[in-house]
């Protein structure tokens, strides 16, 4: 059937991944920022040792997320979609849970395998098995559930812990992830297309997953892009992660609380608004131009204290924080072939979550270095201009 119409099969797919992208970033991304503040409230841990577990979290991830493609061929979208709910599920229990710093730790190794089953790289690898004209748009859709978990998850998940306490909110988030995530996978994900797989059939005949990993190594145009989105979002992750714990001392828990709702709200209307004209825009200057924004965006934050401007700031922040999780598929889409596109978007999300990783344990160390967060935030902004300039450069490969 036509990707285009509003029956084919594929569309409730990308409902599944929506609901699926929801739960990932609520939890394993947003909701980091939660866990650092409450953490260090409970147990006054210092931001330092907190950040490096969310370092180590991304760090794990990473590793798991280079064999993504390879894990969705061999077993299904769904047996993956289901693993990474459930390591998602126990995670989050066990993140409650934790009171000596060690079982923070592993439960945010446990969160890494949930991250690597929900995440970008998951949601790009399934519905690249549905879609071929409407990738972008089916990626961009369903990875406004990456925002929504923002705008929804943190403040569920923020006004829980207030009513039952760290340890029962996130059991209880838990079980909400199972009970609504589970179900949706069972119902509606299940063996992909027959164009999909005829071309993983046709697979067989083309270069291994290890011979494009490394033609991608020896690509001008793969390794800008790589580098650009890895430095920028190590300094959005690293703000983004540490952004609670900046804000309440400064406007107060509720004041940040809104804040980090609307820069994810702000995230889902700046890719709404892209999926209708990105086909038709150079990609690359697009990323250029939202790194420049997110720059411009904390030059503010660090400058102002005000409630309304900080707010209105990180809403300027958030507008370009969903593109960026979605460009580097399209670029990929674009610039390179098709048959490439599982095992180049898994590399691509694996080197910048190496990257990234280090975002909040050394935005952490310069705060604790420092003593206030101006410094680690003024670097955020030199890497934000320094990806700007390295996304323009394009390459052919070799």
């Amino acid at each position: 059937m036509n990707e285009s119409s509003i029956r084919y099969n594929g569309w409730r797919i990308v409902a599944v991944c929506f609901v699926v992208a929801t739960f990932g970033w609520a939890f394993g991304f947003y909701g980091q920022s939660v866990y650092l503040a409450e953490l260090h409230r409970l147990y006054g841990w210092p931001a330092s040792l907190i950040s490096a577990a969310t370092t180590s979290f991304y760090l794990f991830g990473a590793l798991l997320v280079v064999f993504v493609g390879e894990t969705v061929r061999r077993f299904g979208p769904r047996n993956c979609l289901l693993a990474g709910t459930s390591a998602m599920a126990v995670a989050v229990v066990l993140m409650g849970q934790a009171s000596q710093p060690w079982q923070l730790y592993f439960a945010d190794a446990v969160l890494a395998v949930g991250w690597a089953g929900t995440s970008l790289a998951m949601i790009s690898n399934t519905l690249g098995l549905w879609f071929d004209r409407k990738r972008g748009m089916a990626i961009s859709l369903a990875l406004n559930g990456a925002s929504f978990g923002g705008i929804a998850g943190v403040p569920l998940l923020v006004i829980a812990i207030g009513r039952f306490g760290f340890a029962h909110a996130m059991m209880v988030a838990a079980a909400v992830m199972v009970v609504l995530v589970m179900p949706v996978v069972l119902l509606f994900v299940g063996p992909p297309p027959s164009h999909a797989s005829a071309g993983l059939a046709a697979a067989d005949d083309a270069p291994s997953s290890s011979e494009i990993r490394a033609r991608a190594f020896r690509d001008i145009g793969f390794l800008s892009v790589s580098i650009a989105f890895a430095l920028v979002l190590f300094a959005q992750v690293g703000f983004i992660v540490h952004l609670i714990a900046f804000l309440d001392p400064v406007i107060g828990r509720s004041s940040a609380t809104v804040a980090i709702a609307m820069l994810t709200a702000m995230a889902v209307v700046g890719r709404v608004l892209f999926s209708t004209v990105i086909d038709r825009l150079n990609q690359r200057l697009a990323s250029a131009l939202s790194f420049v924004s997110q720059a411009l965006a904390l030059a503010v934050i660090v400058n102002f204290d005000n409630d309304m401007v900080l707010i209105a700031a990180c809403a300027v922040f958030g507008f370009s924080v969903g593109n960026l999780i979605t460009l580097p598929s399209l670029i990929v889409q674009r610039e390179f072939e098709a048959r490439s596109f599982g095992v180049l978007i898994s590399l691509l999300t694996a080197i910048t979550q190496v990257t990234y990783a280090f975002g909040p344990g050394v935005i952490g160390a310069l705060r604790d270095l420092s003593g206030s967060y101006t410094l680690p935030f003024y670097c955020c902004i030199a890497l934000e201009l320094v990806a700007a300039a390295f996304v323009t450069i394009r390459g052919k490969l070799a």
